[in-house]
């Protein structure tokens, strides 16, 4: 039985997933997961969620590890072209190459946050972040920070049918859904492609979304968070954020 139970937790402190994520471990949402599965001691016990710490007072365990120290760094912020075939983990045994790969070597001992995953077989924008507060804002829906994907499937999707997306479907207990569909109008194929707009991002939402309805994604990029536009970056290249482009994430 875990005794780290909400009666012996302090009533002042700070969220332990707030910590977790300024200290660069990790973004909220992951801190929240790492504690569920008990990978996250304070003074030699299991935590549980919501749990508050007194960072100078309590002893943090994440891991196995102490937690690092409090150290004033610059922060950083990236715009990564993820390619196709990249994964978005910072390890996996099954994948050998990661988005932290791409990063240059006077940047591999920092912790980066990816804020807004893309699945192994999708590209486009992504963005890397040391900032946890960040991180988070990017990807809580409350925010309704909006992410726009190109979509190309395997046969037309009937343009009657798109408020069928909008509406959405519940898929293993989830709703998915998308805020937004805008047929091609021109190009090559463009009666197999679509712009898909979320302002949340369930795992493989969009894929799932379409096999719902009988479709398979062939090609997926994100293009665009917030304002910022992908432009200008070939597949896995990456450059700095100016803070006029961080604020525009969230506009």
């Amino acid at each position: 039985m875990n005794d780290f139970s909400e009666k012996n937790q302090p009533n002042s402190g700070v969220r332990l997933q707030k910590i977790l994520a300024e200290r660069g471990l990790c973004s909220r949402r992951e801190a929240d997961t790492w504690i569920q599965e008990g990978w996250v001691k304070v003074n030699g016990r299991v935590a549980e969620p919501g749990t508050r710490v007194d960072p100078d007072k309590d002893q943090i365990v994440v891991k196995g590890k102490g937690l690092p120290p409090k150290v004033r760094v610059e922060p950083i912020t990236l715009i990564v072209n993820k390619p196709k075939g990249v994964i978005c983990s910072h390890s996996d045994p099954h994948h050998s190459h990661t988005i932290y790969d791409l990063l240059p070597r006077r940047l591999q001992d920092r912790r980066f946050i990816c804020a807004g995953r893309l699945d192994k077989d999708s590209e486009g924008m992504l963005i890397l972040t040391t900032e946890g507060g960040l991180a988070n804002r990017i990807m809580h829906p409350r925010n309704e920070v909006i992410k726009r994907y190109r979509v190309q499937l395997n046969r037309p999707f009937p343009q009657d049918k798109i408020p069928l997306l909008l509406e959405g479907k519940m898929v293993e207990g989830d709703l998915l859904k998308a805020d937004k569909v805008i047929p091609a109008r021109r190009g090559k194929d463009a009666d197999l492609k679509l712009e898909v707009h979320l302002n949340h991002g369930k795992k493989r939402e969009i894929r799932k979304l379409f096999e719902a309805f009988g479709f398979y994604v062939k090609k997926l990029k994100r293009f665009q968070i917030g304002r910022l536009v992908l432009k200008g970056i070939p597949p896995g290249g990456l450059r700095p954020l100016t803070q006029h482009e961080i604020e525009s994430l969230l506009q």
